[in-house]
């Protein structure tokens, strides 16, 4: 039992559920609101994604003993903030469902796992490192407004890095959330802890709202999340079967749908916090962090909004800071991996690149474009070699 009150398993579960909350949330929001959904229905919404996603992180974790992290579909919420409007809550919930059985298909009928059989791991790693960069910039970005918070936080993992390794983030979080609080940034007084109760939404089908709206949220969540997401696992060395993750987050899409889990896809960003060395210097280990995650995702979803007005209760800074720093070692060992190879080095630089850059092309992410280039000019150097 001990091996599970690891500290550094429960601090990067929480700081992968406390980053994947804080930084996308307000797009749930919008999206719920684009539906017309009333104060019980958001608060359904947020019962389904955290149950939803709980119980993904949960079982596949300890199905596969690798650091499975899922997620709600960021690329996609936004997407239905612009698109659901006119539609009513009825046909919305056919859009989700009806995304959701293709993803389930996905995984079934195995096409996924074939395609990303083709990926090198330079690629993947790039890939990789360009996702997180950001994270990485952002650590320093935040020092313009809160430079003593994030200075603390800065020099706890400095200091912690010789002293306590295996504990640095965790101490870094701990630090940064008192020196908040001394510095009057905590906003506690509006948490209310009611538990969120599921609403059943009947699913209404619409064949415009299918067609328009479904097959963009089932595009935009298999390129620019499950990609990346099982690409964050094969940089990490993990080999686990593809189809079965694809298929398990489809098949909790299918159920879950009625009651508002739009989309449950792999996680990229929040799953490199468990896959790193911060989170267990053992990789065969990391799963742990992972199932940790799905605990907390499952206390979000029982709690609802009450958890995310406690995340809210953070200041962005320390949120930034604190994925910053959780990310350095991933982000460090992605441009090694990628840049190991010479001959690999231009096609990884390639994918980085448009990763890092953040274009959208045709409604899709600079991470699936990303992978589109690289791979690429990794085939064209290959064929001239």
């Amino acid at each position: 039992m001990s091996n599970w009150l690891k500290i550094s398993h429960i601090s990067a579960g929480f700081i992968a559920v406390l980053v994947g909350y804080s930084s996308s949330v307000a797009i749930i929001f919008q999206a719920a609101n684009a539906a017309g959904a009333t104060p019980s229905q958001l608060n359904s919404w947020m019962w389904a994604l955290g149950i939803g996603m709980g119980l993904s992180c949960i079982g596949l974790s300890l199905r596969y003993r690798s650091p499975v992290l899922t997620a709600w579909s960021t690329p996609g919420a936004a997407l239905l903030a612009t698109s659901l409007t006119g539609l009513t809550m009825g046909q919305a919930t056919g859009v989700f469902l009806f995304s959701s059985v293709l993803i389930l298909l996905s995984g079934i009928t195995g096409w996924f796992q074939k395609l990303m059989q083709y990926m090198p791991r330079h690629i993947a790693a790039a890939m990789l490192a360009g996702i997180l960069l950001r994270f990485g910039m952002d650590l320093f970005s935040a020092m313009q407004t809160q430079l003593t918070l994030v200075l603390i936080m800065f020099a706890t993992f400095l200091v912690g890095r010789v002293m306590l390794p295996r504990y640095t983030v965790p101490l870094a979080l701990a630090t940064g959330i008192v020196s908040a609080g001394l510095l009057g940034l905590l906003h506690l007084e509006q948490l209310s802890w009611a538990p969120a109760m599921p609403v059943f939404m009947k699913p209404e089908f619409s064949l415009s709202a299918m067609i328009g709206v479904g097959i963009p949220l089932f595009i935009v969540t298999m390129t620019s999340q499950n990609v990346p997401g099982l690409a964050v696992l094969r940089a990490n060395g993990y080999q686990t079967p593809a189809s079965p993750l694809i298929g398990w987050t489809g098949a909790l899409g299918v159920v879950l749908a009625p009651f508002g889990g739009f989309a449950f896809n792999l996680a990229a960003i929040t799953a490199a916090i468990c896959m790193s060395r911060d989170a267990d210097a053992d990789p065969a280990q990391r799963y742990k962090a992972s199932v940790w995650a799905g605990m907390f995702y499952l206390l979000t979803g029982i709690f609802g909004a009450a958890v995310v007005a406690l995340f809210a209760a953070f200041p962005s800074e320390l949120i930034a800071a604190i994925a910053g720093l959780a990310l350095i070692g991933t982000i460090g060992n992605s441009l090694s991996a990628a840049l190991e190879d010479a001959n690999g080095r231009e096609a990884a630089l390639v994918t980085f690149l448009c990763t890092t850059s953040g274009v959208t092309i045709l409604g899709v992410g600079s991470a699936f474009w990303g992978l589109v280039f690289g791979m690429a000019v990794h085939a064209l150097i290959r064929r001239k070699q």
